[in-house]
């Protein structure tokens, strides 16, 4: 995962909506299954144990399969789209979106959305900076939220009436390295997955309500913040969902703070795919590495998993999709 964007007007626009504050007209909470934050650790785990799922290698062809059976095997009808993107030093890279549709019949539907592959080196790092790095909050961590809300929709008695593709996008974090310049500055090298989603969607005039990105959201003691790509574009929703959260418990996790705003998997799937989309990612305030000291490195490993943030995020965004019935 990417960098502070140079969008225009990444900070020129915000919702008026409170987010973080309980208003005394909001609807009561509907009831929502529990999210399993010991499911989820495992699914983190269950993937970093293939290795570094960088494309063109067989972790990264491996664990596509376990994704894929698992989606399908928590009922969701699932979607393959292959293809061939081309990296910043002209690789040409097997990719798979992974797409798990839940409750497909339903014209009103929601889009969850993580990238599954992982960083083909640790351009961040003091040492081995040319291997690839494990990828546990930066890929895995969103992934296994939603492998858990597939999981745990599907066991639950009372089905949501709102439709839910997951997306699972390729090829996210095979961008430029630190420090090296790109022949054509024209393009985003980041984030291939989506860019190619969001032209070729998996259906033809594929709508959703909203879409949520989640991306390193796995950290212990981490903090979402309000980023700005994502108040440009859907801060009613980026408001509605840090409500849900501080009503759930979790105000420590999504706090009321502005962040700049970055290049991620959602920036495509609004301004391509014109579907508003948020992103839950986390933010370090207090230092100057905005996504936490692990970011790009060999320390982006288990170690850094914490069950409870994982709870956090994957309750909140659970009760957001409960709570469009």
């Amino acid at each position: 995962m990417l960098g502070v964007c140079l969008f225009t007007g990444c900070d020129d626009r915000r919702t008026t909506d409170s987010g973080g504050e309980q208003s005394a007209t909001e609807a009561p909470l509907v009831k929502a299954p529990s999210f399993n934050p010991d499911s989820a650790y495992a699914f983190v785990e269950k993937q970093v144990s293939f290795g570094p799922r960088v494309p063109n290698t067989k972790p990264h062809v491996q664990c596509g399969d376990y994704l894929i059976a698992k989606l399908k095997e928590y009922g969701a009808a699932v979607t393959v789209q292959s293809f061939v993107a081309t990296a910043f030093d002209g690789s040409k890279l097997q990719s798979r979106n992974i797409i798990a549709s839940i409750n497909p019949a339903a014209p009103k539907r929601i889009l969850l959305a993580a990238h599954w592959d992982t960083r083909p080196f640790a351009d961040q790092d003091s040492t081995n900076q040319n291997k690839p790095i494990d990828g546990a909050s930066d890929g895995a961590s969103g992934v296994a939220v939603l492998l858990e809300i597939a999981r745990s929709m599907q066991a639950d008695s009372a089905k949501p009436g709102t439709g839910v593709d997951l997306i699972l996008f390729d090829s996210e974090d095979y961008g430029i390295p630190e420090g090296q310049e790109s022949e054509d500055a024209s393009k985003v090298w980041y984030c291939l997955g989506s860019q190619y989603w969001a032209a070729n969607k998996h259906k033809p005039n594929y709508a959703a309500y909203y879409g949520i990105l989640l991306d390193m959201v796995g950290g212990k003691n981490a903090k979402f913040a309000k980023e700005a790509m994502s108040m440009q574009f859907a801060g009613s929703i980026m408001n509605k969902v840090w409500q849900l959260g501080n009503r759930l418990g979790y105000g420590a996790y999504f706090v009321n703070v502005d962040s700049p705003g970055i290049t991620d998997d959602h920036i495509f799937v609004n301004q391509t795919a014109k579907i508003p989309t948020i992103d839950i990612i986390e933010y370090n305030a207090d230092g100057d590495d905005y996504f936490g000291t692990y970011w790009h490195t060999h320390g982006d490993n288990m170690s850094v998993i914490d069950r409870k943030t994982l709870k956090a995020v994957g309750q909140t965004v659970l009760q957001t999709v409960y709570q469009e019935e």
